[in-house]
């Protein structure tokens, strides 16, 4: 059987997900959602009609829903020259003004960024100096996020970024391996909050110094992408930072003028007006 689903249909299934349970995927790039619908579809075995049907009916069902819309691919020390630039450039130019400092991980998802800043803090001396924030809608993959456990056999992969990242010490200094999974040491955890939190619907956090949101906003169509960056710039200190993946920019949207590009390649910029 071929499966499609027409922008209609789609349409339709946001509205009642919003309606229904407070989740707001309208404004998604509706071709990404297109994709997560149909893969659903597969999953399950269902039509337009009875996964419309299941939404409605089977509130429980939306745990499995969230999951399968919000899951993005993630690795620890991914794209390394950003962690690099990250423990050259952004972290010191943080500490000239602010011994203890604040970090948001917007979209954390299964959290392999998170222990990638918490090692890089660590290696720099300054873990104790940083609270960190860690947010992402969907609870499930919070729990795998603040579980820290990840099959063994994804390490070699993760293993590599972070030789290339230029780490001080092996990444299996970090976790231990348990019934194959690699499960990271809690002491690097003692600074994070991991909370659910919907980047669309929202209100602004408190002030930090340095926002990532990498490989996130992708998702998002312009309308969308442009309300979070405005969340974002009134999230930030003035001077602070804000991270955003290599495909993404922030150049269109109305609030590029409040920023300066600090680093093009790795897509890093720095608010210099409220």
């Amino acid at each position: 059987m071929i499966l499609d689903i027409d922008i209609a249909d789609l349409k339709k299934i946001t509205a009642l997900v919003h309606t229904k349970y407070g989740y707001d995927f309208r404004d998604y790039a509706m071709s990404s959602f297109k994709r997560r619908m149909l893969r659903i579809l597969e999953l399950q075995g269902l039509t337009v009609e009875t996964l419309f049907r299941k939404i409605n009916d089977q509130p429980g069902f939306m745990t499995e829903f969230l999951d399968e819309v919000t899951v993005y691919t993630t690795e620890l020390f991914r794209d390394p020259g950003f962690w690099r630039l990250l423990r050259q450039e952004i972290i010191p130019a943080i500490q000239l003004n602010n011994k203890t400092f604040r970090i948001l991980h917007a979209g954390c998802s299964s959290g392999e960024e998170v222990i990638s800043m918490t090692i890089l803090l660590k290696e720099l001396g300054i873990h104790d100096q940083v609270s960190i924030i860690a947010t992402d809608i969907d609870t499930v993959i919070l729990e795998k996020a603040k579980a820290a456990a990840y099959p063994i056999k994804n390490m070699e992969l993760n293993e590599k970024n972070y030789i290339r990242f230029e780490g001080k010490a092996a990444l299996k200094n970090y976790y231990k391996e348990e019934n194959g999974k690699a499960v990271f040491n809690r002491d690097l955890f003692t600074n994070v909050s991991y909370r659910k939190y919907d980047l669309v619907t929202g209100e602004v956090f408190n002030k930090f110094d340095l926002i990532l949101c990498r490989n996130v906003m992708i998702y998002f169509n312009q309308t969308l992408q442009n309300e979070v960056l405005k969340k974002f710039h009134a999230s930030l200190f003035k001077y602070g930072y804000l991270a955003i993946g290599t495909k993404e920019s922030v150049v269109w949207c109305d609030y590029a003028n409040r920023f300066i590009v600090v680093n093009q390649e790795e897509k890093v910029y720095k608010k210099i007006k409220d």
